[in-house]
């Protein structure tokens, strides 16, 4: 078994993530940049898989600039087995078509039996990629699960819905996608980290991948046509009880058409 898991390096949640007015994308060098830790999840899905299925090897699969080595060493800290970073300046500003082919591309030439990513970034919060990338590789696909059950022919999953549980398997080679209800990723250990160093990371441009930016994205290219920094905060409004406040929220809870 040979399993693909997308890795994205986002800015970190805990700060205060900004856009670039001058590009309109995100400003990635105003906090700290970590691996996304629905990303995370999905790594720690194949490792646990490969801890109780020996000969199980795990690639992770990522898109982005140079800093993004960082990123993919650390999911080999963690254990993967090896990391392939698609870097090529023709990415800049990719859209989410853009992104879904180039990764496909990648995904297609590693040659694996099953895809798995995060149902969406922190960032962009697309939540479309893994199915775009079902779709250009023409796999069966299985969004948004909760608990999944691997085998040597087929991957079966739990979805939670509005009215209940839904599931549903499929034959591999397959593409999924999972939430925040899978476990918590493990932390990499300290001979984790010693050996991260020494396993492949193997850099691919948009030519390794035999894809064209000029007759292959560019008419599918979104195009950002304005941007603008969000405006401050007003002050709230503070409301003193002198005997009336309750009176005065139902007003405003009103106004606003809360109630």
């Amino acid at each position: 078994m040979k399993i693909v898991v997308l890795v994205k390096q986002v800015p970190d949640t805990w700060g205060d993530r900004k856009l670039n007015t001058q590009t309109g994308l995100v400003d990635r060098d105003a906090v700290d940049r970590v691996i996304d830790e629905i990303g995370e999840r999905a790594l720690e899905l194949a490792l646990s898989y490969r801890d109780s299925h020996k000969g199980t090897e795990v690639v992770v699969l990522s898109m982005g600039p140079a800093s993004v080595t960082t990123a993919l060493r650390k999911a080999l800290s963690m254990g993967a087995d090896s990391a392939i970073h698609v870097l090529d300046d023709s990415l800049i500003g990719a859209d989410v078509g853009w992104t879904a082919q180039v990764l496909a591309a990648a995904i297609a030439r590693a040659d694996c039996d099953l895809v798995v990513g995060g149902n969406e970034s922190t960032d962009g919060r697309g939540g479309v990629i893994p199915a775009m990338i079902a779709e250009h590789l023409g796999r069966p696909y299985l969004g948004c699960v909760t608990a999944v059950d691997v085998t040597d022919s087929q991957v079966s999953a739990e979805r939670s819905t509005e009215s209940g549980l839904l599931r549903a398997h499929c034959a591999l080679p397959a593409v999924i996608s999972v939430t925040e209800s899978m476990p918590e990723a493990r932390f990499p250990n300290f001979k984790g980290i010693l050996t991260a160093k020494k396993k492949p990371l193997e850099v691919l441009t948009l030519g390794n991948l035999g894809l064209d930016p000029a007759s292959s994205f560019a008419p599918a290219r979104s195009v950002v046509v304005t941007t603008s920094a969000r405006p401050a905060r007003s002050a709230g409004t503070i409301t003193v009880d002198t005997g009336n406040a309750g009176v005065e929220l139902a007003d405003f809870l009103a106004a606003e058409r809360l109630i």
